[in-house]
């Protein structure tokens, strides 16, 4: 079992954020792991820095501790090829510690290039092609490519790392976890499904198997929850919901009236480590061996101190009770 920690990028300014991961590795964390996003979730949120810039600077403070995106969308704010080339700098600057982590990505971020939001099964087919650019780039030489939907104009990324990096794309049902079994060295998901590792197995994926898990640490449990709502109600409606709405207003409206009892019943919260162990107990159930733990509590260095003196070995013998 790995444990990372997840970097809230929405949630606090660049500097914060390269603190905290520095903190995370002090305290022991396998990994940590960052979304890719122009904007916030939430406008109350008020931060949203540019991810390559954030792990170049954790490459270059950390010694240890691995990097992951979790996760980025390769083919409308970005080309591939400029994902190709950023993710080999930064799999360099941490000598060989990250995972790049792809996914079909949200409404929220890639429609400020103002190139459309195509349907789910056509962005599957765009991040298939984004695959094999990334992947011909990470080879070596020139390369040309005409998909579909992508091209690729005679490129070449110059400073690769020995080993590319692994590949997890982001999981949401059976179409995702066949491209990832096909095209990928991982999966990434949000949910406690068996499903998706099911599925992914079934296609002959035999990678690791990234979840985040909704933890909200606080040193009573009405604290915790009425953080968990401010922080994280926007994912409450579901992923049919997040992926399409198209500004953090829209989620401000949308999840206006989630409650503290709907965190409740996602997240582990409070200050007794059995709550938060039960939580991360229903991923370790579905088939999940990476579990990412988010911390939806208002003080991040007392969810460290938590981790360190009350979860970290626990959290670290769970195995699936079924």
């Amino acid at each position: 079992m790995r444990i990372g920690y997840k970097l809230f990028a929405e949630g606090y300014s660049p500097r914060e954020i390269v603190r905290q991961a520095e903190r995370a590795e002090e305290v022991g964390f396998d990994f940590v792991e960052i979304s890719d996003h122009f904007h916030p979730w939430l406008y109350s949120h008020g931060h949203s820095g540019f991810v390559w810039s954030l792990l170049a600077a954790v490459a270059t403070r950390t010694a240890r501790i691995e990097l992951a995106t979790g996760v980025t969308c390769p083919f409308l704010r970005y080309h591939p090829a400029i994902v190709a080339q950023a993710s080999a700098t930064t799999a360099l600057l941490c000598d060989g510690r990250f995972t790049l982590g792809l996914g079909a990505g949200e409404r929220l971020n890639e429609h400020v290039v103002g190139k459309g939001w195509p349907a789910v099964g056509e962005r599957h087919e765009m991040l298939r092609e984004s695959v094999e650019i990334i992947r011909l780039l990470w080879s070596g030489g020139y390369h040309s490519f005409e998909g579909k939907h992508l091209r690729l104009e005679d490129a070449q990324v110059f400073d690769l790392p020995d080993t590319p990096p692994r590949i997890a794309i982001a999981t949401g049902g059976p179409d995702s976890a066949t491209l990832a079994a096909e095209h990928g060295d991982a999966i990434f998901a949000t949910e406690p499904r068996p499903d998706l590792v099911s599925a992914y197995g079934a296609s002959g994926g035999d990678g690791a198997r990234y979840v985040e898990v909704p933890l909200s640490w606080a040193s009573d449990e009405s604290t915790a929850l009425r953080s968990a709502r401010a922080m994280f109600r926007f994912s409450v409606p579901g992923w049919k919901v997040m992926a399409e709405l198209p500004n953090p207003v829209n989620f401000e409206a949308a999840t206006e009236l989630v409650s503290e009892d709907d965190m409740a019943t996602l997240f582990g919260y409070g200050p007794d480590a059995a709550d938060h162990l039960a939580v991360a107990q229903r991923f370790v159930d579905a088939g999940f061996d990476h579990l990412a733990l988010v911390n939806a509590g208002p003080d991040p260095d007392g969810f460290f101190d938590f981790f360190a003196k009350e979860l970290d070995e626990p959290i670290r013998t769970l195995t699936p009770s079924g």
